[in-house]
């Protein structure tokens, strides 16, 4: 289903009206045309080779600039070179080095040399390195003109760009980070230590991430085609489990777009649930964008539809953090047109104008599933990401089937084929609308003298992935497992009675906190069918996330007369601690319990806990399916023996 972004109220988390508008000259700007010299050589044949990255990008967007009237707003903010000692603060020594040499580099040089460049997707000129000097020292002036205050927001209108530069390679149309090295130093030379990059160029700023994939005091934020990792710069490191590193778990976020196409409702809605929640979380004191426009309707590089009032309402929303201080700096965008319309329509924005009113629309089914799947990667580490807010509502039609309606219905034949056995009714409604057909029992259960009640969740759907890069289940191998089928080939055999009973997975989950409807399934259980019985020989076995249901039965009711096991085949589960018992109900849950786990579990040499639970099995399994078929022999020995005494 589409998900309507409503455009009216974008502004939810924008600052109140009119506190972001800059006096005259309060919006710095920076732009040179020396910048325009890097560009392709022209080959020995006399033909010049074509680039997308060239020298007019730059040129065109001043020109606009200037024809609309922003220009006489701005204060020019004066260029310099990037120092040594400056990219240092990110690039190695001898990537320095590399830039600087390609000033000695002759044409035939240059040549010769075609191939390895191409290689990082890159072109070089005699002037490159002045150009990229100027590009990164212009980066550094406009940001240290924010951070100190000489003006209030500032638009760096520069090339080459640098988000694909990493500490020790060029590469991507980039030979310096820009922005990582601006970030630097600003911390270096200021106050300012919290820093907000947030980069919507099309391609991932794998080098920007690099730079501070273990730093806590930036967040780098990335929205990107990435194409299941085939999109360039290519790779996992722009997927959106490349979360960061070290101290700086959490600090790099990653909202990969699977394919092209992507529009203003797709962004505009990545920011309402991801970006705009996580920034307030972090509270940054300066945000730096790097503003590639290569996603801009009209880029045949990205190939997406971005229009210059997406860009506008993104650069709108940034403005309400660090009390206005935004640095935009240029990246990548190679539509001429576009990209000067782009960046007119962020430069307005920084001058204190309002984002224009935008047609109601939609954000596709594709990007509504990204943006779940990154709130749960990212709700680990921010408290402000809503799982539940991104989750796709999707509009169930008559025709399709819940999946757990389909479960029911094939554990309900198993178990009447199987175990000829019926689906037992509830006089208290709350109880059957929440269990309903998922509790059994066989026709003998009044007469055996053995009863099995058996707590469980559903037989797991075992789904496995086309691959890493993708979200396709590969059908040939997804199937349903059910492992219960051992305990009943076991029940069946022993001419033992059984009640089997069906907790779902999320009503543990929330039974963890909220226990009442555990509880009272388990007492209406115990009440009319298991007291009532002729049984006099009761086993008890859980498994998984329902063994945390067991002390609820031990404490409310008196069983020790009739139960001669209790079985908790646990696995990784952690426990819950056992509530308060007397001693002779402690001593005898000892007696008559069997713990099963895998052998990572972390209780596995716990001496306090094998002294509460008695009989403890660690086992080699490490899936819940496997370790409960692993743990039948332990199980039906142990019932054995308790059975005997």
């Amino acid at each position: 289903m589409d998900v309507i972004v409503d455009t009216d109220n974008i502004l939810e988390y924008v600052a109140p009206e009119g506190s972001l508008k800059p006096r005259a000259g309060q919006t710095g700007y920076i732009y040179d045309d020396r910048m325009m010299l890097h560009s392709p050589f022209i080959d020995t044949d006399g033909t010049d080779s074509e680039h997308p990255e060239q020298p007019l990008r730059v040129k065109m967007i001043d020109d606009k600039l200037r024809e609309h009237g922003c220009i006489g707003q701005m204060r020019p903010i004066p260029i310099r070179h990037l120092l040594q000692v400056e990219a240092l603060l990110v690039h190695s020594a001898d990537h320095w080095e590399k830039v600087e040499a390609i000033a000695d580099m002759d044409a035939e040089s240059i040549a010769h040399s075609r191939t390895y460049y191409e290689h990082l997707s890159l072109y070089i000129h005699p002037r490159t390195p002045e150009a990229a000097l100027l590009s990164a020292g212009g980066v550094i002036e406009a940001t240290l003109a924010v951070a100190r205050g000489q003006v209030k927001n500032s638009f760096a209108n520069v090339r080459p760009p640098g988000h694909h530069a990493e500490p020790d390679e060029h590469m991507g149309f980039c030979f310096f980070n820009n922005v990582a090295i601006a970030a630097r130093a600003v911390q270096l030379e200021t106050s300012i230590r919290k820093i907000l990059i947030l980069d919507w160029d099309v391609h991932h700023g794998n080098g920007t991430q690099r730079a501070f994939y273990d730093d806590p005091s930036i967040l780098y934020i990335s929205l990107h085609r990435y194409d299941g990792g085939e999109f360039y710069p290519s790779g996992l490191f722009g997927g959106m489990e490349a979360c960061g590193e070290g101290q700086g778990v959490g600090k790099s976020v990653n909202i990969p777009w699977p394919r092209k196409g992507i529009m203003d409702a797709d962004y505009l809605y990545a920011f309402l649930r991801i970006v705009m929640p996580i920034a307030y979380e972090f509270n940054p004191e300066l945000v730096i964008i790097s503003a590639g426009f290569d996603a801009a309707d009209g880029d045949k590089l990205g190939e997406c539809h971005v229009t210059p009032a997406g860009f506008a309402h993104m650069t709108h929303m940034l403005c309400s953090l660090a009390n206005g201080k935004v640095v935009v700096a240029l990246e990548g965008g190679y539509n001429l047109q576009s990209i000067s319309n782009s960046a007119l329509a962020v430069a307005e924005i920084l001058l204190g104008g309002a984002p224009p009113m935008m047609p109601e629309q939609s954000a596709s089914d594709v990007v509504t599933e990204t943006v779940w799947q990154v709130a749960k990667i990212q709700s680990r580490y921010w408290k402000s990401i809503d799982v539940k807010l991104c989750e796709p509502k999707d509009e169930v039609k008559e025709e399709y089937i819940d999946v757990s309606v389909l479960l029911k219905a094939y554990r309900a034949q198993y178990m009447s084929e199987k175990l000829n056995t019926y689906v037992v009714p509830f006089a208290d409604d709350s109880i059957q609308s929440a269990f309903d057909g998922q509790v059994f029992c066989s026709t003998d259960i009044w007469e055996r003298s053995t009863l099995v009640f058996f707590i469980h969740d559903y037989g797991s759907l075992r789904a496995e992935l086309q691959g890493a890069r993708s979200v396709d289940v590969d059908l040939e191998n997804s199937y349903l497992l059910d492992a219960s089928h051992k305990l009943a080939d076991w029940v069946l055999t022993n001419s033992y009675s059984l009640l089997d009973v069906n907790v779902f997975p999320q009503a543990i989950e929330k039974g963890v906190e909220d226990t009442s409807l555990i509880r009272r399934i388990l007492i209406y259980l115990w009440d009319n069918y298991i007291e009532i019985t002729d049984a006099s020989n009761v086993i008890i076995i859980a498994s998984g996330q329902t063994c945390k249901c067991i002390p609820l039965l031990l404490t409310d009711r008196d069983v020790s007369t009739k139960v001669k096991a209790v079985v908790q085949v646990i696995g990784s589960v952690h426990l819950n601690r056992l509530p308060l018992m007397d001693d002779d109900l402690r001593s005898w849950y000892k007696i008559h319990s069997l713990v099963l786990m895998t052998s990572t579990h972390p209780k596995r040499f716990d001496k306090k806990f094998h002294d509460t639970h008695g009989k403890v099995i660690a086992l080699d399994g490490e899936r819940p399916s496997q370790i409960f078929v692993e743990s039948m022999p332990h199980i039906q020995e142990f019932v054995t023996q308790q059975l005997a005494v």
